[in-house]
């Protein structure tokens, strides 16, 4: 039961019209994004959610009051963080069941985004209960669009692990990825983890967005080595690292083209009609197949 000003504690929320239609004694999961630090980065969709459901299943329910509060919602907040998702999954199944719609939301940003909600949603949705979408505030999506590097294909990777084997390991597996990478990391360990970037991806251009829309907001954008030299500026805040994806790599020449060089040498070709035409014949770098014409025995000019 929600109360807003004069509202009643006891008063049934009113139907809401953005949930679709279903059963009358079926109630809808919103899985509602939150400010990432400045308060006023909320949506008018999500304050009308937030006062309207029945209940809020917050990640830490002292956190989230505060913003509540804010914004004078007073619906109640039960907690939902990783170490109880399981058994409140059920709880919140039973609450939806008895048709009473709940906001699932989270310390900061959108939920179920390298935080806990995953399990409720797909219990909800493979129970049959709408779950709704309220977009909103997101540290991957604010990282991306300050970083200064390709956003058209990128690869969220969440927290690496905090051993640095482990940490390495997944880092080889992402060395030829060519998509823009992107990292939570935590600041204690920010100067070990650009270290393990830069040694394992190579010195690439990146960026570190740190306290995203907070106070200390600050984005610096270098390469890797640069940006692990001024760790220490960086060990405090919530911390977004970007990496550019790996750089193109030129594909290898066929191993055959020698014979076809020096038979269209044979032929009276001078070397940049041998590099054009091979170019052309095998969809190969034409600047490529002219080193290896050139370097090849016999391919002076005439």
């Amino acid at each position: 039961m929600t109360r807003t000003g004069g509202q009643a504690r006891g008063a049934r929320a009113a139907p809401n019209p953005d949930a679709p239609d279903r059963p009358q004694s079926a109630g809808t999961l919103y899985v509602v994004a939150t400010p990432l630090g400045n308060l006023e980065d909320i949506t008018l969709r999500a304050l009308r959610v937030l006062r309207t459901v029945h209940l809020v299943a917050a990640e830490d329910t002292r956190h989230s009051r505060k913003l509540l509060r804010h914004y004078d919602i007073y619906t109640p907040v039960v907690s939902y963080y990783d170490w109880v998702e399981r058994s409140k999954a059920e709880m919140l199944l039973s609450e939806l069941g008895n048709g009473h719609d709940i906001a699932l939301i989270s310390d900061a940003g959108t939920p179920c985004i390298a935080d806990p909600g995953y399990r409720v949603v797909r219990a909800a949705a493979e129970a049959g209960f709408p779950v709704v979408p309220i977009p909103g505030p997101s540290a991957v999506a604010a990282a991306l669009s300050v970083c200064g590097l390709p956003t058209d294909r990128f690869a969220f990777e969440g927290f690496l692990p905090a051993k640095r084997a482990a940490r390495r390991g997944r880092l080889l597996e992402l060395q030829s990825d060519p998509r823009t990478l992107v990292f939570y990391e935590a600041p204690h360990r920010v100067r070990t983890a650009l270290d393990d970037l830069a040694s394992v991806l190579g010195d690439r251009p990146a960026a570190i967005v740190r306290e995203v829309t907070k106070m200390h907001e600050s984005v610096l954008r270098a390469t890797l080595v640069a940006l692990r030299d001024r760790a220490a500026e960086l060990e405090r805040g919530e911390i977004t690292i970007v990496v550019a994806g790996a750089p193109a790599q030129p594909a290898p020449l066929r191993s055959d083209l020698d014979a076809e060089i020096a038979a269209l040498r044979k032929a009276g070709l001078r070397p940049t009609e041998i590099a054009s035409e091979l170019a052309t014949k095998y969809a190969l770098p034409r600047r490529a197949v002219y080193r290896r014409v050139v370097t090849s025995k016999g391919a002076a000019e005439p």
